[in-house]
């Protein structure tokens, strides 16, 4: 079992989603009856059975859970969670820090869920409002394009130029010798450093049988290191870039190894990473992210194979500076991004340096999906890494226009639909033009219909499958002014549609055919596709004569050949 509760002595032992394990001793608190309930329920919370998967986001509860086991006992308070009360619970929550206070109302109430016992008021008290605000994160947001392009643009140029001196070095090695005496050259010296890796100049002169000083002298060193051997500065160049191409979140990117990536062809990479907030990944590279990866391995190829075991699985691989053998698989800290952002001039749109986070590359690289994967529809891909909920608080909270515009048009479309669904059928039992004037004029002005239209409705010469239909071009489940493409079903929640008694076979043979789709699919797909079409067909069949009906049923055959259905919408 991934978590599980140890208690002799009290702990917990936990095995996260990645692969890593991790153990919190809970013994040696003054109440041990009250942290083995709290541990208890703690265990709820882990993955798999909750949502903290890592070793940090467990440590904050277990600090909590000593916080408040010590704080009580302080307060006299020996007992285990069944006698808490709720006095006691909300002046320890008044007293706590915003942190401790949601990790420990989030225990107490897991005690309820795996079938603890609490003291009335108690459960009610940790399920209400909390007492110390947490720190509001305002989500970031996207770039706007000019800063965007600039960041791009000088990551590209580092990329390139970087990459292209490394294979001018590469080339220069390969036609060097070895620079004894006499034959110091800028080839020769890359010679020998691809042969003995990112050695010191120390190290160097050793070789040659000279001294660190007739190293410097001599020259070219530190620039030959540099063209072989890609640098920390460099590699946030290819880290940022890869960050703007992929949209991959920045904990991902950072512990990435070469095992993650599975290639699948000459373009097509498929990259498994892991989300710290969540769990493990993967994703489809795009075709720039690809090759800017099919680069980079080639780039450091060299450092790895002078590099240790363990740090060779490592994708991100560079020298810390050149001319020492130190080397970083780096971290993205802030402090050194901001640092090679002064130095290659990123400036923002106030021309002062740019201030580089990489989850707000993340959320422009999302927003950005609108110029370059929209097919003319206007509407957002959702991520399918994410929840809804993730999707809205953190992209479409932070739009361009072009993607506001898109979110205003969903929102515009989907209360227009449930407005429409809200009307009643509009149902008629003796086919007169005055019963319709008299009984539905707001639906004959909306309409906008003469006397010779509405004589062609109550006529059955506007007829379609289920219904007749008040204007067939007029554009609301299709283009403006071509017949309407929506199926039989669909009617039942049109607002022109009107039904008589001589449609009521067909509405029988469709509601036939509703309960065959429910004996075949799942309910949950059902309702998702039929259910609002099978409440309001009943809806309508409820306000015909009870003859009617009986009389429609003889003609009912109950087979898939009575509806204009197409091949993929037949019953099996």
């Amino acid at each position: 079992m991934p978590t599980m509760l140890i208690d002799d002595p009290l702990g917990i032992t936990c095995v996260f989603s990645d692969g890593s394990r991790a153990e919190f001793p809970l013994d040696g608190l003054p109440n041990p009856r009250l942290a083995r309930d709290l541990a208890t329920s703690l265990v709820e919370l882990i993955h798999p059975h909750g949502t903290a998967d890592s070793a940090g986001t467990v440590n904050h509860y277990v600090q909590a859970l000593r916080q408040m086991v010590r704080t009580l006992a302080e307060r006299g308070f020996t007992g285990p969670a069944a006698q808490l009360r709720r006095g006691q619970m909300a002046e320890f929550w008044m007293g706590s820090t915003g942190p401790r206070e949601a990790c420990t109302r989030a225990m107490v109430k897991g005690l309820d869920q795996v079938g603890g016992t609490l003291a009335e008021g108690v459960l009610e008290l940790a399920a209400g409002r909390p007492y110390n605000r947490q720190p509001n994160h305002r989500t970031l947001p996207p770039y706007p394009e000019a800063e965007w392009q600039r960041l791009t643009e000088v990551c590209r140029t580092l990329v390139e130029d970087s990459y292209a001196t490394h294979r001018r070095a590469l080339s220069e090695a390969a036609r060097g010798r070895h620079p004894g005496p006499g034959a110091w050259t800028a080839a020769n010296v890359r010679w020998l450093l691809a042969r003995v890796g990112p050695v010191t100049a120390a190290r160097f002169g050793g070789e040659l049988g000279c001294t660190e000083e007739a190293v410097w002298q001599r020259g070219g060193f530190l620039q030959a290191s540099a063209d072989l051997f890609p640098t920390h500065n460099t590699m946030i160049a290819y880290r940022l870039l890869f960050g703007i191409y992929s949209g991959i979140v920045p904990d991902g990117i950072d512990d990435l190894v070469t095992d993650d990536i599975d290639w699948a062809g000459d373009a097509t990479v498929l990259l498994s990473y892991i989300k710290g907030r969540t769990a493990a990944e993967s994703l489809n590279l795009p075709r720039r992210a690809v090759r800017l990866l099919e680069q980079w391995l080639s780039h450091s190829s060299l450092l790895r194979s002078f590099t240790r075991p363990p740090d060779q699985q490592r994708l991100w691989l560079a020298l810390s500076r050149p001319g020492h053998f130190a080397v970083t698989t780096g971290t993205g800290a802030r402090v050194a991004v901001q640092r090679w952002v002064v130095r290659h001039q990123v400036l923002g749109a106030d021309g002062l340096p740019l201030k580089v986070h990489r989850s707000r590359i993340r959320t422009t690289h999302e927003a950005m999906r609108d110029k370059s994967t929209w097919t003319g529809s206007g509407r957002a891909t959702v991520d399918p890494n994410h929840t809804p909920s993730v999707e809205g608080d953190h992209y479409l909270t932070a739009t361009t226009p072009a993607q506001q515009r898109a979110v205003e048009t969903v929102i515009e479309d989907a209360q227009h639909d449930m407005l429409r669904r809200s009307h009643p059928p509009t149902v008629i039992t003796e086919e007169d033009a005055a019963t319709l004037a008299s009984g539905y004029p707001q639906l004959l002005a909306a309409m906008e219909l003469d006397d010779a239209a509405i004589a062609e409705l109550i006529g059955g010469r506007r007829d379609v499958f289920t219904a007749a239909c008040g204007d067939q071009l007029s554009g609301l489940h299709g283009p403006k002014g071509k017949p309407c493409p929506a199926r039989p079903w669909v009617c039942l929640l049109c607002p022109l549609a009107v039904f008589a008694p001589r449609h009521a076979v067909n509405l029988l043979r469709l509601k036939a055919f509703f309960s065959r789709q429910w004996q075949q699919l799942p309910a949950a797909q059902f309702m998702a596709v039929f259910g609002p079409y099978a409440t309001r067909i009943q809806q309508v069949l409820d306000r015909f004569d009870p003859a009617v009906l009986a009389a429609a049923a003889t003609h009912l055959a109950d087979r898939d050949e009575e509806l204009p259905l197409r091949p993929e919408e037949m019953t099996a």
